[in-house]
């Protein structure tokens, strides 16, 4: 099975080697039919403290590192 992967924006990087993303999807009320934008944070797996706030990352899904990291920073061109 595939690995998922997400695209966001970096908005914390203070933990050492973890990375906050915050995701954003639109979605279609369902009442006023207009499209509003829903976000997420996840934390996620960055080996070499590379991503720094502000930064935009594609992370996956990856086997469970800690209690709330089970995602991983897409190296670049990877």
């Amino acid at each position: 099975m595939p690995r998922r992967v997400l695209q966001g924006v970096c908005v914390s990087d203070k933990p050492d080697k973890t990375v906050v993303v915050r995701v954003e999807r639109r979605i279609m009320h369902p009442l006023y039919k207009k499209f509003i934008r829903r976000s997420k944070k996840y934390a996620a797996h960055d080996e070499t403290n590379a991503v720094k706030v502000g930064d935009v990352v594609n992370i996956r899904e990856c086997r469970p590192r800690s209690k709330i990291k089970h995602w991983e920073v897409v190296p670049e061109g990877g």
